[in-house]
């Protein structure tokens, strides 16, 4: 485990090969996405997905892939969708673009998986990140969880991997 709390930058910039995010959740409401959120379910439109926030994500992932590290996220989500994950369907647009790759699992067909407690990030297949959330979507105290821990990572790589034989390629799903 890291001695000391890794950024997320850091995490992604020490990455060689891979970076992989698993999201659980039908809801999050983290404080920098609240006002895009708000204005979304008012509008049904999302403000610009290539902006200030998108820029910085783009400006961490981009040089990332460009060095060959291969990232994708995969969410698991409930059907009919939550408001939020039409929120969040809109704003992928800004994943692609920055260079990741994103899939879709209908809740339903994650029955059979053995799941993580916890949304998170694995690098390389060694080095896990778990986003704690409180109960209405927040960030838990502490927000973030690390793991090295062989039976740990290998549980989340065989978790994501599950998902992702099984999700819908981001083009394909509709909300």
């Amino acid at each position: 485990m890291p001695s000391s709390a890794p950024s997320f930058a850091d995490l992604l910039g020490a990455a060689q090969h891979s970076a992989v995010h698993l999201e659980m959740r039908d809801s999050y409401a983290v404080g920098d996405e609240v006002d895009a959120f708000a204005e979304f379910r008012r509008t049904g439109v999302v403000r610009d997905p290539f902006g200030a926030g998108w820029a910085s994500w783009a400006a961490m992932v981009q040089p990332a892939v460009a060095r060959g590290v291969v990232m994708r996220r995969a969410r698991i989500v409930s059907e009919p969708v939550t408001d939020y994950i039409r929120y969040e369907h809109a704003n992928t647009v800004g994943n692609i673009k920055a260079g990741e790759d994103v899939r879709w699992l209908p809740r339903h067909l994650a029955s059979a998986l053995t799941l993580p407690g916890n949304d998170f990030w694995l690098f390389d297949g060694k080095l896990v990140q778990f986003n704690l959330f409180t109960g209405d979507g927040g960030w838990a105290s502490p927000p973030k969880q690390w793991s090295e821990d062989s039976t740990v990572t290998r549980l989340c790589a065989s978790a994501f991997e599950q998902v992702w034989e099984r999700a819908v390629p981001h083009e394909q799903y509709t909300v």
